[in-house]
């Protein structure tokens, strides 16, 4: 262990002085406050900068502070969230907004202990927030550090494996510098982001490392960070509906509000795939009668765990449908958010508008 902390800590005066030519303007960066740096690395999970960027302006536009988002309809925020993926970010946001507010006056707590308290603040957001807008020597580690650390050191360990995770973390704790170690953590971010890349596809020749990296010189870039298999994803087939009356209304329902896409809108849709004639039948069991079939199609849609695999018919109807439905026309639809799992549907009704 000794080995790997002292690897680490020789990287931080090169990685520093390589961020002061080279790190990302961010919107997030040039304002930083607490509730600024939370919302960016909220949204940044499993997502890239570049799709971030018009959404956190928007977010900010319309949720300017913590007690603004507290209050805000959870129907606009996840209507803003939409084509952002992974809901339950934002639900989560909403409801540290509260405690934020209700139990601290709006201003963050600045301890690690509280801070992963709050829902869906873990161990990286909790470093970020308190390194980047506290100015707290706390490491804040994901996927892109994981990756930098197993090269630097040479490490075998599989990073998906948890008491790993922590290991690396431990030896981060040990090197985050007590100056400056925001401008540290963030150095990182963007050097695993456009230096240090994934699929064994570094740019070593410009890393700040590339002098003492155990992995560019045992060639080893590759086959580093070590991933274990992960479990395969369920595979489920549905048949999607999108709906058309003569007034222009289009048929919505909202999800359960508990697990995938909970308290979104969708259009109606069944498990397993369905043919025309199985479709008609459906339609019909609905109390609908279709006019026109104007399209099919397909779409898939990956998750963490699950495949989607869909087949879609566009159809002019009418009848009420099923008693949980919206009729939705275009203002109501403007305040419905359907998750992007749907989009290629989405996409297909605004070309028939």
């Amino acid at each position: 262990m000794e080995r790997e902390v002292d690897i680490l800590r020789e990287l931080t005066a090169p990685l520093l002085a390589w961020y002061d030519g080279h790190s990302r303007d961010l919107p997030w960066r040039r304002d930083v406050s607490p509730y600024r740096t939370w919302v960016s690395e909220i949204m940044l999970q499993q997502t890239r900068v570049a799709a971030v960027l018009p959404y956190f302006e928007r977010f900010m536009a319309a949720f300017p502070t913590v007690e603004a988002l507290s209050v805000a309809d959870t129907a606009a925020l996840l209507k803003l969230w939409e084509g952002l993926g992974y809901y339950s970010r934002a639900r989560h946001l909403q409801e540290a907004a509260r405690i934020i507010t209700e139990r601290y006056g709006g201003q963050f707590p600045q301890t690690y202990r509280e801070l992963t308290k709050l829902p869906g603040v873990g161990d990286y957001t909790a470093g970020a927030i308190l390194s980047i807008a506290f100015g707290q020597p706390v490491p804040a580690v994901d996927g892109n550090v994981l990756r930098i650390v197993s090269r630097l050191t040479g490490s075998s360990l599989d990073v998906l494996e948890g008491k790993n995770r922590a290991l690396f973390r431990g030896w981060m704790a040990q090197v985050v510098p007590t100056e400056r170690p925001g401008a540290y953590n963030q150095a990182l971010m963007d050097l695993g982001a456009t230096v240090c890349l994934p699929s064994g596809a570094p740019l070593c020749e410009q890393c700040p490392a590339a002098a003492f990296c155990a992995a560019r010189r045992q060639g080893l870039q590759a086959s580093l960070p070590v991933r274990g298999k992960k479990a395969p994803r369920r595979r489920e087939e549905l048949t999607v509906f999108v709906l058309l009356r003569a007034d222009g209304a289009v048929a919505l329902r909202r999800r359960e509000d508990t697990g995938l896409l909970a308290q979104l809108w969708e259009y109606p849709n069944v498990s397993g795939t369905l043919d025309e004639a199985q479709a008609a039948a459906q339609l019909a069991a609905w109390g609908l009668t279709p006019h026109r079939w104007r399209k099919r199609l397909s779409a898939r849609h990956v998750f963490t765990h699950i495949l989607w695999e869909m087949t879609g018919y566009v159809v002019e109807t009418d009848g009420a449908g099923a008693p949980d439905w919206l009729w939705a026309d275009e203002a109501a639809r403007r305040r419905c958010a359907v998750p992007s799992a749907f989009e290629k549907f989405t996409k297909e009704l605004k070309g028939e508008e």
